[in-house]
């Protein structure tokens, strides 16, 4: 097996697939208040198109895949999409990062297929809050969900995007959670991602400021014998909780140099780097019969190769604007 490599000897293990860009949400965060315009149906790739290419990464040393949108569960036949892939390659470590708010009847399914955790987007535990920053009174369904996934006793991930302002007031809620709940919440550094969001210096929550006013609740102990740690989060034991806090400090300590993924964009394009608009486009490849597996692998070969570091193109970012231009829905997270 030849692995996926870059420059900086970084190996590609793990693969963000989108398989849409639709969202029936408006997180202020991951786009402006308008729907705008999504993908044209024709350029969005077929299920059989992602099922080669993950095959074609499966072989070449990708060894996780995180399904995402969009909102996954927005697009139609997307349960059966995931069977697809759990039994073509069972060998392959399976997530879904998910809003929640349709997931609550695909749980019996997510346990049978053995997902291997779930994360929700779930910015606040106010109604009033959460409808101010989704566009959307959809809480409850929300919580539901997570409820049935932790009765089915499925791993679930709350990701709670840190927005000053916002939900830094509801700290007290936060604890609580983690306190009373066998999750794993993980806040997550507001990224100057797409135009026209909510986006600003003034609304940035550092890492650092958040874990403060958490240890004035609660005793944190670093977690430093968990798989987790090999990821982005920092992950902290609460005393007394059943849960664990985490942070991903994608702004303020760069993790770039342990930076492992591939994302493929629902319209067919990999991008190697969260943080530039430079992508690479496979969905011609895919689509042309005569194009072997192995040009489409060569491809992919050169293409990671070329892998940025990420923490080199926030450096020159300037003040406060987007450190790259498509929105977050279109990208997959």
């Amino acid at each position: 097996m030849i692995l996926l490599t870059d420059a900086y000897g970084r190996v590609m293990r793990y693969l963000r697939l989108s398989i849409t860009d639709r969202c029936n949400l408006r997180c202020r965060y991951c786009r402006n208040g308008k729907f705008g315009q999504f993908i044209p149906h024709a350029d969005i790739l077929r299920y059989e198109e992602m099922l080669r290419f993950v095959g074609l990464a499966a072989a070449s040393g990708i060894s996780k895949i995180r399904i995402t949108g969009g909102e996954p569960f927005v697009r139609k036949d997307c349960a059966s999409f995931l069977a697809m892939l759990r039994e073509r390659w069972p060998a392959l470590a399976l997530h879904i990062t998910t809003n929640g708010t349709l997931l609550e009847p695909h749980v019996p399914l997510l346990a049978r297929l053995g997902v291997k955790a779930v994360n929700l987007s779930l910015d606040s535990f106010d109604r009033a809050t959460y409808a101010a920053m989704t566009g959307r009174d959809a809480l409850p369904s929300v919580i539901a969900s997570m409820d049935r996934l932790l009765a089915a006793g499925l791993r679930v991930k709350i990701n709670v995007v840190a927005v000053r302002g916002v939900n830094d007031i509801q700290v007290d809620d936060f604890v609580h959670a983690v306190r009373t709940l066998p999750v794993d919440l993980r806040f997550i550094e507001f990224m100057p991602m797409g135009s026209g969001t909510l986006w600003s210096g003034e609304n940035f929550w550092p890492a650092a400021a958040i874990k403060e006013e958490i240890s004035r609740r609660a005793l944190l102990t670093p977690v430093t014998d968990n798989p987790e740690n090999a990821g982005p989060a920092r992950m902290y034991a609460v005393a007394g909780g059943k849960g664990r806090i985490g942070f991903i400090t994608s702004m303020t300590n760069h993790f770039c140099r342990a930076c492992n993924r591939l994302r493929l964009t629902s319209d067919g394009h990999v991008r190697t780097c969260l943080f530039t608009d430079r992508e690479y486009n496979m969905r011609g490849l895919l689509r042309e019969r005569r194009i072997s597996d192995q040009r489409l692998v060569d491809t992919l070969r050169r293409v990671c190769s070329l892998k940025p570091m990420g923490a080199d193109i926030l450096a020159r970012r300037v003040h406060d604007e987007a450190v790259a231009m498509r929105r977050m829905t279109s990208i997959g997270g």
